[in-house]
């Protein structure tokens, strides 16, 4: 396609404005490249879509001078390098700007005229894209968005600090701030807006939720578009303080120390991290801040006193700030000394000892008394050894001054450069303008310790304030009695570092009256009020003493009482021998020979059981014996061996031995019958059918029982005691050769309620009966003698 010549006007319209027309065009009449006159014709193919070139803006800016710079920007086609072409068109002025690699392009417009603007993509002539942009100059003047903005969030407000870029600030008098919580759908309205151009305030927030802001300025004659700026995402507010956990000084050599700074936050998943501020206490500069994202920070400082402040950060501003005084080290261990002269009120000079100025030439002076704020002064010296430092206000009088000379390794000037590892401390010194005496006497005295004849008196010392001057003492004023006026006051002066002091020679029982006074190079100063204490009576006992000898008292009974009821008991057990318990007792008596061991048939348990309730009756073994020794049997006539059948008459029914818990005692010399003695002469022997069974205790008959007994060979048994239990005969009847025993059945007896037979009993009760012969008072008749033996 081919297009005409351009007219001569337009040339010069073209080169009047910058328009680059190619020589060409101007020489040939056709064939000639398309211009913006014809651009219907040469680009007419072309479409708008949203794949190709698009969203086409055009804008201007203010620049300096009071210019203003056009400017147009376009969307380029997605995942494609292009070249472009963008024509401007106007109503007496028309640009084309061919082979555009970038996606936006400076351009020139009359401001008075309205424009159009096309954006061509040269892929290709059949098939290409444009898009288009129409406006009025003079509603396309652009300011902003701001090039900076600060946010911090406190109190529930957030407040917002907004700039731009210095071309377009004197055109922005105000901005507004739209926000709302974070992921919410809808901005919040209406928008806040600035009371003037630095700062904006969003109140009534909640502290705990996370907000996005934008920002823009208010649209005027001079910024006729005021776009928003990109979305800040403001995080919850931090509204606790940091704790100051620990301040932890380490002395070091040459003046200095370690301050180990330690700390705590409760929302530290909220905190971006922390900002230490570290300064003088004597306000001079500079302020050292630290930011760290740990809880703990080390820094290297003199013996100077500083001020501590921490913080937490996020995006959202700092959190309440924790703030500590890090308190001026003792001075004892400084290296150096100083000496100190004032020259008036309103000056005074300082003296070093070491030949400081050959290492050091930059110093710092620091004095201050309580109540007041620490002064300073740096300076310079590299030849004497002193400096004469001029004050701004006067010194006080009877005020302590502390003054501390520091040292900078720094050349002129001698300001602090900063405050980590910047200085060490050389000496300090104290000292009055002019002392006074104490102002205030020593309080709380009491006294401790009296006795007749001393007291100990205690008191507290005078405050630093009220002594005006260096204490150097206390005086002790006592008289006896306050009304006795010949008795001459007494004065005791003791150390200033002492709170106690005896009082000795005192008469007893006698009242003395006691004031403390302080005193300084200046004088004493004034009395405390007075005090009595009185001193013991030679006779008086205290209660503590009473008390004490009851209580020793009362000890010493309590051991004679617990102590003599064990020695009774042991002269008890040792004097009066408890007797012993047959039932544990293991003794037995020897029993040898040859005999014959008769031994009843078992009492029938349903015999026994209707017997129970009568316990006269008694079943027996009759054996008779011929011939018997009497000899020993004489001798124990009160043993219970032998029983007195009329006795048991008049007493009624008997116990059996099952039920008595008295053990029988038998004499060691006497062979009992538990075995018959089988000899040659005995001439008594019966056969089997002749032994009856028999009750002597009661009239009445029982059946008679027919036995046999074969003689037995029995061991030697010995008997280690007078007693013998159940144990004893139940060894003797083991250790017997065992008899064979015919029992021939009884006769049933009327009697069956004995408890010899009861169902629950352990053991087999039985009867064994053996004639002993016994010579009671003279007589010669035999008498029958029975045995029970459970």
């Amino acid at each position: 396609m081919h297009c005409l010549h351009k007219p001569l006007p337009y040339l010069i319209f073209g080169v009047l404005f910058g328009y680059f027309i190619p020589l060409s065009s101007l020489l040939q009449v056709s064939p000639v490249t398309c211009g913006c006159k014809n651009i219907s014709s040469c680009y007419r193919h072309c479409v708008t879509s949203q794949e190709g070139v698009s969203k086409l803006d055009c804008f201007g800016q203010h620049l300096s001078f009071s210019r203003i710079g056009w400017k147009c920007v376009w969307t380029p086609i997605k995942n494609q390098t292009q070249r472009y072409t963008l024509c401007i068109e106007q109503k007496t002025y028309s640009k084309m700007y061919a082979n555009i690699l970038e996606t936006s392009q400076t351009i020139r417009l009359s401001k008075m005229l309205n424009m159009t603007a096309h954006v061509f993509d040269k892929s290709d002539l059949k098939s290409c894209t444009e898009t288009v942009f129409r406006g009025s100059p003079q509603q396309l003047v652009r300011c902003g968005p701001p090039s900076n903005v600060h946010l911090n969030r406190h109190s529930r407000q957030l407040d917002i600090q907004a700039s731009w870029r210095k071309e377009e600030t004197k055109y922005i008098p105000l901005y507004s701030v739209r926000y709302k919580e974070l992921n919410s759908p809808q901005w919040k309205e209406p928008p806040v807006q600035s009371k003037d151009r630095n700062r904006c305030t969003v109140g009534n927030l909640n502290s705990s939720l996370s907000y996005e802001v934008q920002i823009e300025c208010v649209a005027n004659n001079k910024c006729t578009q005021c776009p928003w700026s990109k979305v800040f995402t403001v995080p919850p507010e931090l509204t606790d303080t940091p704790v100051i956990e620990m301040v932890k000084d380490s002395p070091q050599t040459k003046g200095r120390r370690l301050v180990i700074i330690k700390w705590k936050f409760a929302a530290s998943e909220l905190a971006e991290g922390y900002s230490v501020s570290v300064g003088k206490a004597s306000g001079e500069d500079p302020i050292e801040t630290f930011n760290t994202s740990r809880h703990l920070l080390i820094v290297t400082l003199s013996h100077s006193a500083y001020y501590l402040k921490i913080t937490a950060l996020n995006g959202a501003g700092t959190s309440p700030a924790a703030q500590s005084t890090i308190w001026p080290l003792d001075d004892k261990d400084l290296y150096g000394k100083l000496n100190l002269t004032f020259n008036g009120n309103t000056s005074f000079t300082v003296f070093w000892v070491d030949d400081l100025i050959k290492t050091y030439s930059c110093f710092s002076v620091e004095w201050w008394t309580r109540g007041i704020k620490a002064a300073h002064k740096s300076f310079y010296e590299d030849e004497n050894n002193y400096e004469v430092i001029p004050l701004r206000e006067p010194l006080e009088l009877y005020k302590r001054y502390t003054f501390t000379l520091h040292t900078r390794p720094d050349k002129e000037p001698c300001n602090l450069k900063f405050i980590n590892n910047s200085e060490s401390t050389y000496g300090s010194i104290q000292s009055y303008f002019t002392e006074g005496s104490p102002i205030s006497a020593p309080g709380n005295i009491s006294s401790s310790n009296v006795t007749q004849s001393s007291m100990v008196l205690e008191w507290t010392s005078v405050p630093v304030k009220d002594t005006r001057g260096f204490l150097l003492g206390y005086i002790l004023h006592y008289t006896k009695s306050p009304d006795d006026r010949i008795d001459v006051e007494k004065n005791v002066t003791v150390d200033a570092g002492s709170t106690s002091y005896e009082l000795v020679d005192l008469q007893s029982n006698t009242v003395y009256q006691v004031q403390l006074s302080a005193f300084t190079a200046a004088g004493m100063g004034v009395r405390s009020s007075a005090v009595y204490f009185k001193t013991k009576s030679t006779v008086s006992l205290s209660i503590g003493g009473m008390i004490a000898g009851v209580v020793i008292g009362a000890t010493l009974l309590l051991l004679v009482v617990n102590l003599g009821s064990l020695l009774l008991k042991r002269a008890k057990r040792l004097l009066w021998p408890s007797i012993p318990n047959p039932g544990s007792s293991n003794a037995i008596q020897k029993i040898d020979g040859v005999c014959e061991l008769e031994l009843l048939e078992p009492i029938n348990r349903e015999k026994l059981e209707e017997e129970e309730g009568d316990a006269n009756s008694l079943h027996i073994v009759d054996s008779r014996e011929e011939t018997s020794p009497v000899s020993n049997l004489h001798s124990n006539t009160d043993s219970g061996l032998h029983l007195n059948t009329e006795n048991k008459e008049n007493q009624g029914p008997s116990k059996t031995t099952a039920d008595s818990a008295e053990p029988t005692k038998v004499d060691p010399q006497i062979n009992v019958g538990l075995c018959r003695r089988n000899t040659a002469t005995d001439s008594s022997a019966q056969d089997s059918t002749s032994d009856t069974i028999k009750s002597t205790t009661d009239t009445r008959q029982t059946d008679p029982v027919p036995i046999s007994a074969v003689a037995h060979q029995c061991q030697q048994l010995s008997f280690m005691s007078d007693y013998t239990t159940m144990e004893l005969f139940q060894q003797a009847m083991t250790q017997c050769v065992p008899a064979t025993i015919t029992l021939e059945p009884h006769g049933q007896s009327e009697y069956t309620d004995s408890p010899l037979t009861r169902p629950e009993s352990d053991y087999i009760h039985q009867s064994l009966y053996d004639t002993v012969l016994h010579l009671s008072q003279g007589s010669t008749s035999p008498t029958e003698v029975y045995y029970t033996v459970i």
